[in-house]
């Protein structure tokens, strides 16, 4: 049986697997900045990451398959203020890729134009525990820096990847879009919380607390990742319930056995709140992180019974 030549032709050209256009590969140290740069670059690109959200993106393990996925990426983007310093460098130094080098264009720190709070103003040493002298480094629990965030990446994703820019800019306009309403349904869950003093493991949250009105009052480590002493704790538990404080905020990283403890003695609620997208298998995006933890401190608040103000 003969076949006909053009017929056959035409069958490989409509069966053949389409040429489809390299996607950017972007590689971030935290779940974080990989939802941001997911929202942003959506089909254009493939993230990674390195830092899973329930994990302490202070302390991250070096292994030699984060080395292969450095080495491959367009675009490095890291959360900066020094809280990847334990890792970050010598993975950079290693991957053989210049281009995701700092100082070169497929490099981005994110911290760029954010608002950071609690930089340094004098000589820091290891005394004071791990104290980022550039800022406190949990800047994106705030939604305005998460803006700041996303509009840094898509400026890096337009140099890099000129020929989709304008899907880049539709992308940052529809997460703007959302990232306005979402601010407005979040303010109004916050307005219940306005003054509520809380106690924190680590101090990880002033920028989210200076976005939705808590007082953070104390922290349970006597400085930031130095355990706590007796003394310290005594004092801790002696102003919680003179000041009626009634929560504490751990991260899910943390050991919460003291926490637990410090609760009963106080009265306070314990809370696990989340710190990072990817922390809870339900937290699967930026706007998620805060739906998530505005909706856990309203109902441990009014379960609690009492405000500090």
């Amino acid at each position: 049986m003969k076949i006909n030549k053009a017929l056959w032709l035409t069958f490989c050209l409509l069966w053949a697997p389409s040429a489809l256009p390299a996607k950017m590969r972007v590689l971030t140290t935290t779940q974080d900045l990989a939802a941001l740069a997911e929202e942003i670059g959506r089909d254009h690109v493939a993230v990674d990451f390195i830092a899973k959200g329930y994990q302490d993106p202070h302390f991250v393990e070096p292994k030699p398959s984060y080395l292969l996925k450095m080495k491959k990426a367009d675009l490095f983007i890291q959360v900066g203020l020094e809280l990847e310093v334990a890792w970050a460098p010598a993975l950079l130094t290693n991957a053989r890729n210049p281009k995701i080098l700092p100082g070169n264009p497929g490099f981005l720190d994110a911290s760029v134009g954010c608002e950071i709070l609690q930089i340094s103003s004098g000589p820091v040493d290891r005394s004071m525990g791990d104290i980022h002298p550039f800022g406190n480094p949990h800047y994106w629990l705030s939604p305005a820096n998460g803006r700041v965030i996303a509009a840094n990446i898509a400026k890096k994703l337009y140099a890099l990847d000129p020929d989709n820019e304008a899907a880049y800019r539709q992308n940052i306009a529809a997460f703007n879009a959302k990232l306005d309403q979402k601010q407005k349904e979040w303010q109004a869950l916050a307005s219940e919380l306005k003054g509520t003093s809380v106690v924190t493991y680590h101090n990880s949250w002033p920028n989210f607390a200076r976005s939705f009105g808590l007082s953070v009052a104390n922290f349970i480590e006597i400085r930031p990742g130095v355990p706590p002493s007796p003394a310290h704790l005594e004092n801790l538990m002696r102003q919680m319930r003179a000041e009626k404080i009634p929560l504490i905020l751990v991260e899910p990283y943390f050991d919460s056995k003291l926490p637990q403890k410090i609760a009963r003695d106080t009265g306070a609620v314990l809370i696990v709140i989340s710190p990072s997208v990817g922390s809870k298998k339900e937290i699967k995006n930026y706007f998620d992180l805060f739906d998530h933890n505005l909706e856990l401190l309203t109902e441990s608040a009014a379960k609690s019974g009492k405000r500090s103000l």
